[in-house]
């Protein structure tokens, strides 16, 4: 898909007037998708798509517009003339932008990886058998996803990645449910067989009578999709040099050195994964790692060329939006088969739920447990817990009241598809936490 994206570029970059620059950047996937319910494949298909971005700018001024591509050069050759007409109609309508900020240093390259993923009928196969005599719901997805930029100067740059995410669970009754992922860029039998062993166990457990625990301050272990659960919402603004100039950061008293979490603890946006490209839109590229946290300190923040411009500082190429999209997280040194006895006596969660901020500036957040989480004594599951409401402080957490972290992490992609198949993704350890809150 980077080549016909080139192609149009040249085209287009032909029928420039004056001053113009203009920069085009593609998104596209060959996926397949296939849901199941009770073991059984109810839905399979197959989506191949791809969309361009054209902004044309003159000056100070940008104009931009979006539209899908048929993969017939032709048609999107006069398709895409058509709309560089619009834009250049438009552009002397339209004030001068005081933030925009965008490469003229051309910075081309190429990065595809290999397809290690074997064929989806060969993984849903694979995935029936081993989930035979269960309720097993869940979606698979897999295939390539594309991303290319190219603009007027000559710049060229190209990513494919080949990935896939299994989201599912196995259902007790009702609401009663363990819920599982898999995701990687290599599937292998033994590691989707282990996560379902696990996944019956605890099963297992769940038909037992539940219990209900007083609210107050317990020993918790947050599996891996937990901390990447409370890691997610601190993206809602947390890492951005915008949020954070604007005082609405909130990580803000980090930002300060007013807060500080446990030495141990180590975050960085790692984009260097592979997992999603290294460019943006605006042709800039990201270093392959921005370290966020370093030894419990705030380091760095994200910065987008728009923020760059405003606050008169370097860009590192991230997103409008300063999000992290490749969050790496660094593991401690607990066995994951030694979390029950390290944990001892306390609450096993697998999932949180509903997060949200219920004081901003403290970094307070707020949120449910869900799915399959477990009463623990003596390193023994004794029995399900109903939901639970958690109320705590990240620099709690993470800081003082952080017992260990596991010494395996795991790759969690996210499995969102609105539009396309998501390039997010988080490689984290799971947590033993102390005194962690819960509420009515």
């Amino acid at each position: 898909m980077h080549n016909l994206l080139y192609n149009l570029c040249d085209h287009l970059s032909a029928q420039l007037k004056g001053a113009e620059i203009l920069n085009c950047s593609l998104d596209g996937e060959t996926s397949e998708f296939v849901r199941l319910n009770q073991g059984a494949v109810r839905q399979a298909g197959s989506v191949k798509q791809a969309y361009l971005e054209l902004c044309l700018i003159d000056g100070q001024r940008q104009a931009g517009a979006r539209l899908s591509l048929t993969s017939d050069l032709a048609t999107d050759q006069a398709a895409a003339a058509t709309v560089l007409t619009e834009l250049r109609d438009r552009i002397p309508h339209l004030s001068d932008d005081p933030h925009l900020l965008y490469n003229t240093e051309v910075q081309s390259s190429e990065h595809h990886s290999e397809d290690r993923c074997p064929a989806a009928a060969e993984v849903i196969e694979r995935i029936v058998e081993t989930a035979r005599g269960t309720d097993f719901v869940g979606l698979y997805a897999g295939g390539a996803i594309h991303s290319a930029f190219a603009n007027s100067l000559g710049q060229r740059n190209g990513f494919s990645s080949h990935s896939f995410h299994l989201d599912w669970s196995l259902y007790h009754r009702a609401d009663k449910a363990v819920k599982c992922g898999y995701a990687g860029t290599e599937w292998s039998d033994q590691e989707f067989s282990n996560k379902m062993d696990q996944a019956r166990r605890e099963l297992g457990v769940l038909q037992r009578s539940p219990r209900t625990i007083d609210p107050g301050r317990y020993r918790v272990y947050l599996a891996p999709t937990a901390v990447a659960e409370v890691i997610a919402i601190l993206g809602w603004g947390g890492f951005g040099l915008k949020s954070q100039r604007t005082q609405r950061s909130p990580l803000i008293r980090a930002v300060k050195g007013e807060e500080e979490l446990a030495s141990c603890f180590n975050l960085s946006e790692h984009v260097g994964s592979g997992l999603a490209p290294r460019f943006g839109k605006s042709g800039f590229i990201k270093p392959e790692r921005i370290q966020l946290f370093e030894g419990g300190r705030y380091a760095s923040p994200l910065v987008s060329p728009r923020s760059a411009r405003e606050y008169s500082v370097t860009t590192n190429g991230a997103d409008d939006n300063e999000s992290p999209v490749a969050v790496e997280m660094e593991a401690g040194q607990t066995p994951r088969d030694q979390v029950l006895s390290e944990l001892g006596t306390g609450v096993f969660v697998n999932n949180l739920h509903y997060l949200n901020y219920s004081d901003r500036p403290s970094c307070r957040l707020t949120g449910m447990t869900r799915f399959a989480t477990f009463w623990v004594e003596d390193g023994e599951v004794v029995a399900p817990l109903n939901v639970m409401r958690f109320d705590e402080t990240f620099y709690r957490m993470f800081g003082e009241q952080l017992a260990t972290l596991t010494r395996e992490r795991e790759l969690l992609i996210d499995p969102g598809t609105y539009e396309r198949r998501s390039t997010q993704s988080a490689m984290v350890p799971g947590a033993i936490i102390d005194d962690f809150t819960f509420t009515l």
